[in-house]
C-alpha cells in the first residue's frame, strides 16, 4: 500500500469527527427578570443536539407559581421557552433554583436573575452541580467568576477557534514568533469582542462563522506550501495573519457572549473577565499543545514518510466541511 494510499485513508477516518466537531455545544440559558408586584417572567432556552431537544427542565422554588401556558418556539438550533410567574416580591431570595436532568448531560446551564431592586445575579450549573441558591446580593467576585467560566468553557469547546491556534502553533517557527503571533491574536479579537458586544460593530453571525472556517483552511494550505519549502506569508508576518484573523474570530466570541448576556449594572466587569476566561482557555490548550509536540519529539521513533501530511489535511478537511456547511447555512 503507497503512503500516499494510506494517508488518504488516514484522513478519511478522520473527516467523520468533523460534524460532531461543527456543532458548537452551547450552554442552556435560563433568565428570570422580576417585574414588580410579584410578577415573574421567565425564558428557557435549551440547545438542540442532532435536531433533538435536550431532556432539561428548570425548577423553581414553591414561593413561585406558573400563571397561563407557556409559549414555546424554534430559534435556529434551540427551543425557547416563555412563561409568566406570580410571588410575594423578593420570593428568590435565598430560594434554590435546580435543573432537572443536568446531571445526565454534559452540558452547562447559564442562569442570569434580574430583580426589581435593580441588583442582578447569574451562575453556571453542570452535571455535577445541578442547583443552586440566589445569594442575598450579587457580588463584583460573583460576576467576575461566572463569567470568566464562561470565557474559558467557551474556547476549549469552541474547536473552530483551537483549531485555528494549533495550525498557528504548527506553521509559526521559534518561541518569540509564535509569541508575537498568539500575542497579536488575542489583541485582535479582544478589539472585535468588545466592540461587537457593546453594540458598535454589527456583523451577521453566518459569514463571521464562514470566514473563521475559511481562516483555517488559509493555515492549513500555508502548512503544507510551508513543509515543501515554500516561504509563506505566515511564516514571513505571523502576527499580520493573526491580527487579521483575530478580528474576525472576536465576532464569532461576541456572538456567543450576546447569546448569554451581559448583567447591565457590571458590563465592564463581566467583559473583561469574559476574555480573560477565552485567555486562559487558550493558553491551556497551547501549553499542552506544545508539551505534547515536544514528547513526540523526543520519542525513539522514525515516523513514516508523509506522515506529517495527516494533520494539515485534517485540519484543511474539516474547515472545508465547515466553509460549505456554513455557506449552505446562510445562503
Amino acid at each position: 500500500m503507497s503512503a500516499r494510499f494510506r494517508l488518504l485513508l488516514m484522513v478519511l477516518w478522520l473527516l467523520p469527527l468533523t460534524h460532531a466537531m461543527a456543532d458548537e455545544f452551547r450552554p442552556a440559558l435560563l433568565v428570570i427578570n422580576e417585574a414588580g408586584q410579584g410578577w415573574y417572567s421567565m425564558t428557557w432556552k435549551t440547545p438542540l443536539d442532532k435536531g433533538r431537544r435536550l431532556v432539561l427542565q428548570p425548577r423553581l422554588p414553591f414561593a413561585l407559581e406558573q400563571v397561563g401556558p407557556t409559549a414555546t418556539h424554534q430559534m435556529g438550533q434551540a427551543v425557547i421557552e416563555q412563561s409568566s410567574w406570580r410571588g410575594e416580591t423578593g420570593a428568590l431570595v435565598g430560594a434554590t433554583i435546580e435543573i432537572a436532568g443536568l446531571r445526565a448531560l454534559p452540558i452547562e446551564v447559564i442562569i442570569r436573575i434580574a430583580l426589581v431592586d435593580g441588583s442582578e445575579h447569574s451562575a453556571i450549573l453542570r452535571s455535577a452541580s445541578p442547583k443552586w441558591t440566589v445569594p442575598a446580593r450579587a457580588t463584583a467576585g460573583a460576576v467576575a467568576g461566572s463569567y470568566w467560566k464562561i470565557g474559558t468553557i467557551h474556547i476549549l469547546e469552541g474547536f473552530d477557534h483551537l483549531l485555528f491556534v494549533l495550525a498557528l502553533i504548527l506553521i509559526v517557527p521559534g518561541w518569540w514568533l509564535l509569541l508575537k503571533a498568539v500575542t497579536a491574536f488575542t489583541v485582535a479579537h479582544s478589539i472585535t469582542l468588545a466592540l461587537a458586544t457593546l453594540g458598535l460593530v454589527n456583523i451577521p453571525g453566518p459569514p463571521t462563522e464562514a470566514v473563521i472556517a475559511l481562516s483555517i483552511l488559509f493555515l492549513a494550505v500555508e502548512i503544507i506550501h510551508s513543509r515543501e519549502g515554500r516561504v509563506t506569508l505566515t511564516e514571513r508576518a505571523p502576527w499580520l495573519v493573526s491580527l487579521s484573523f483575530g478580528l474576525v474570530h472576536g465576532l464569532g466570541f461576541a456572538g456567543a457572549l450576546s447569546e448569554v448576556g451581559l448583567p447591565q449594572n457590571d458590563i465592564p466587569l463581566a467583559l473583561l473577565m469574559f476574555n480573560i476566561g477565552v485567555e486562559t482557555g487558550q493558553l491551556l490548550f497551547v501549553c499542552g499543545v506544545v508539551a505534547i509536540r515536544e514528547i513526540l519529539n523526543r520519542l525513539p521513533f522514525n515516523w513514516p514518510a508523509g506522515s506529517w501530511r495527516v494533520l494539515p489535511y485534517a485540519i484543511g478537511g474539516t474547515a472545508s466541511f465547515w466553509v460549505i456547511e456554513r455557506v449552505a447555512n446562510f445562503v
